[in-house]
C-alpha cells in the first residue's frame, strides 16, 4: 500500500473513531436497573511481589532506616510479608542491614546504578504523569505518581530537579473522580478478559443492562470510551465511560478471537477502509 493509502486509512479510521466517541452506543429502550454489586468481590490492592521487593530497594534507598511498618503501610501489606519479603532481598544479595522491630537499611555500598534520561525524555514522562493525574481513575493516578516517585529516585542527585522543575501541565476542571468512577471495573474486566455486565445510561438519562465483552479504554482529550462486543446487539459498540452507572466484571473469561478482537472492533468503526 502507498503511503498516501495508509494516511487515508489511517485519517478514516481516526473520523471513525472520534464519530464512535461523540455518538457512544444508546440503550435501546429504558428500563429500571437493579444494583450490579450485591455481592462484590474486591480484588486484593497489594502491589505484585516482584514491585514490591523494588520498592523496598528504593523507599530503603530514600529514607534511610525504616521499619517494617512503615514499609508495610506504603505498600498495604502486612509486616510479616515485609519480614519475608526483606530475607528474600538478602537471600539474593541486596545487602540489607537491621532486624525486625528495629529498622533496616541498605548496606552502604550499595546503588542502584543511575537512570539516564534526555530533558525531553523527562519532560514526557512528567507530562504523561500529569495527564493521568487529571482524567484517569484513582488507581491510575496513584500509579501514576508510584511510578514517577521511582524515576526520580533513581534519576542522578543533580538531574532530580528537571522533575519538578517541567512546567508542563494538564489541568482538568471537571469532577474527573464522578465521571472515572467505573474504570477500574472496567479495567479489571480488560486485563483478565472477562465479560462485563453494564448499566448504561443514554443522553436523557434511559439505562438499559448490557453484557459487554471489553476490548480496550480510549481517551478522547475529555471523554473515555470503552471499545466493546454487545451482546444484546451482536455487534462492536462504543461506550461512555461517564454514562456507565455501575459495572460488574463477571466471572466468565471471553476469548479475543473474530469478530470479538479489537482490530475487528477498529475496522468497524472506521468503515473497513
Amino acid at each position: 500500500m502507498s503511503h498516501d493509502g495508509r494516511c487515508i486509512r489511517r485519517g478514516r479510521q481516526i473520523a471513525g473513531w472520534r464519530s464512535a466517541a461523540e455518538h457512544a452506543d444508546p440503550p435501546p429502550h429504558s428500563c429500571t436497573t437493579r444494583p450490579l454489586h450485591d455481592n462484590p468481590t474486591e480484588r486484593p490492592s497489594a502491589v505484585r511481589r516482584a514491585d514490591r521487593l523494588f520498592s523496598i530497594v528504593l523507599e530503603l534507598r530514600r529514607r534511610g532506616v525504616t521499619t517494617a511498618k512503615q514499609l508495610a503501610d506504603h505498600l498495604g501489606v502486612s509486616e510479616r510479608t515485609i519480614y519475608r519479603d526483606i530475607a528474600d532481598l538478602v537471600g539474593s544479595g541486596v545487602p540489607v542491614e537491621g532486624e525486625a522491630g528495629v529498622g533496616y537499611r541498605l548496606g552502604r555500598n550499595f546503588d542502584l546504578p543511575p537512570l539516564m534520561f534526555s530533558l525531553s525524555e523527562v519532560q514526557a514522562i512528567v507530562l504523561g504523569v500529569r495527564m493521568v493525574e487529571s482524567f484517569a481513575d484513582e488507581g491510575l493516578r496513584a500509579a501514576a505518581r508510584s511510578a514517577l516517585a521511582k524515576v526520580e529516585t533513581v534519576l542522578p542527585e543533580g538531574e532530580r530537579h528537571r522533575v519538578a522543575g517541567t512546567a508542563l501541565y494538564a489541568h482538568n476542571f471537571d469532577e474527573t473522580l464522578e465521571l472515572t468512577a467505573q474504570m477500574p471495573e472496567v479495567r479489571r474486566a480488560i486485563d483478565d478478559r472477562r465479560r462485563l455486565q453494564l448499566a448504561y445510561a443514554d443522553a436523557v438519562g434511559s439505562t438499559t443492562e448490557r453484557i459487554v465483552r471489553p476490548l480496550g479504554l480510549f481517551f478522547w482529550g475529555r471523554t473515555w470510551t470503552v471499545a466493546g462486543w454487545c451482546e444484546l446487539r451482536e455487534a462492536h459498540r462504543t461506550f461512555r465511560v461517564d454514562r456507565i452507572v455501575e459495572a460488574r466484571a463477571l466471572p466468565d473469561v471471553f476469548e479475543h478471537r473474530p469478530p470479538v478482537t479489537l482490530e475487528d472492533y477498529i475496522d468497524a468503526v472506521s468503515g473497513g477502509a
